[in-house]
């Protein structure tokens, strides 16, 4: 077995091959991509730009310029962290465990983070906000967003008010370009009547890895958004090389990427560690493993990333719900299985995608992916607005029902910093 697992060794020729290859002046596709970051000034203008832009400051002084009525919400935000509003983590966990309280040590090392997805609408998240003041909840740390981008930087300030909450609240957020699959990037696909060609070609073809550059870096120095989801290969690398090359770019891979076994993650993670900095920072933050990954898969997934010395660097996150149409086969949650798997493997954030199984097939409206396609003005005329900041809700609980098993299980969560001390 020894000398035969020998023969896997990269030479060291085959790396010069490589670097030759990503160095070579005649090598067209990175000629391009150094082409748009050159568009915005260079590495160096890009990060300040970035910085500046995502300042609170800024941010709050963009939605004042606007008239924003959104500004007042966060005002009120600010004002209910600020007086501690919001349960403490301490008298959360007294309240699950009761007479255990005192006795129970957490696991910190294995605490999970609480994830929700997705947050389409700003005024979901006061909604979210109100509720969870008023039912003692917590609020996750981490917010998906799958919002059409030019939509919501037209609605109100809709995307300043996302990132000045995200800031005000302690929580991460990624957001979803509008260089995808969805937006007709493959003419040759339709609706439902060509879906088995989406099979053979959807996300970004020809051009669109550098039409997604473009478009990253125009929200990253216009609004300072760091993290976006990313769907497709040939996008990850322009993620990857965007990081190395010294933009301080972050990105998630969805579950549509579709890594749903130990040699998928292998190859995703290996190229990570590839274009890894000296520091060993990568811009790969996110790793949603597709819905049909099992526990074992994980716990292969999680020893391959600690051999890399990437274990806090990326997280794993891993779906507990879904959506009640138009992704899995329902009755879905993986709630047990996170308790399980949890107690073994470190950095994993529980997503919350749809609410609890025997609450959404009796909605009216129950959760549908689908919904996050649908422009703000189609949701109206249809009505669906509040329908879907029930939906919205209802993933909240399930965050919350999550929270409540971990910690009965010992096992520490990590929910909305600033909020909940």
């Amino acid at each position: 077995m020894g000398s035969l697992r020998d023969l896997l060794k990269i030479s060291e020729n085959r790396l010069k091959e490589i670097n030759r290859l990503l160095t070579d002046p005649n090598n067209t596709i990175i000629n391009e991509l150094l082409a748009v970051i050159e568009k915005y000034g260079g590495v160096q203008q890009i990060n300040k730009k970035a910085k500046e832009a995502g300042k609170q400051e800024n941010l709050l002084a963009r939605l004042k310029e606007e008239r924003s009525p959104y500004l007042k919400d966060l005002h009120w935000l600010a004002e209910q962290r600020d007086k501690g509003a919001f349960v403490s983590r301490k008298s959360y966990r007294e309240a699950i465990l009761a007479d255990r309280s005192a006795s129970v040590v957490m696991d910190e090392k294995h605490a999970v983070t609480l994830e929700i997805s997705a947050l389409q609408f700003f005024p979901w998240l006061i909604a979210e906000a109100r509720q969870a003041i008023q039912n003692k909840e917590l609020m996750p740390a981490r917010y998906i967003r799958v919002r059409n981008m030019k939509e919501q930087a037209k609605d109100n300030g809709d995307i300043v008010a996302t990132a000045a909450a995200m800031n005000i609240i302690g929580a991460t957020y990624v957001e979803t370009l509008d260089t995808k699959g969805t937006d007709g990037s493959n003419v040759h696909l339709g609706g439902p009547d060509t879906i088995a060609g989406y099979f053979g070609g959807v996300g970004q073809p020809n051009d669109y890895p550098l039409k997604w550059a473009d478009e990253y870096l125009h929200y990253y120095t216009t609004y300072g958004i760091r993290q976006a989801l990313n769907i497709n290969p040939g996008t990850v690398l322009v993620g990857y090389l965007l990081h190395k090359l010294g933009i301080n770019n972050e990105f998630k891979i969805s579950v549509f990427m579709g890594n749903d076994n130990p040699f998928s993650i292998l190859w995703t993670l290996m190229t990570a560690k590839l274009f890894s900095r000296d520091s060993g920072d990568t811009s790969l933050i996110g790793f949603n493993l597709s819905n049909s990954a099992n526990n074992d898969t994980i716990r292969k997934a999680a020893q391959i990333r600690n051999m890399l010395g990437l274990d806090e660097v990326v997280r794993f996150e891993h779906h507990i719900t879904e959506t009640w149409r138009s992704i899995v086969r329902q009755p879905y949650n993986r709630r047990e299985e996170l308790i399980e798997v949890a107690r073994e493997v470190v950095n994993i954030a529980a997503k919350h995608e749809g609410g609890e199984c025997e609450i959404e097939q009796t909605l009216e409206h129950p959760s549908d992916v689908f919904d996050y396609f649908m422009s703000k003005t189609e949701i109206e005329e249809k009505g669906l607005m509040q329908a879907m900041e029930r939906n919205y809700l209802e993933k909240h609980r399930s965050v919350n029902l999550t929270a409540e098993a971990l910690i009965r299980a010992g096992i520490e969560v990590i929910c909305a910093w600033n909020l909940h001390p």
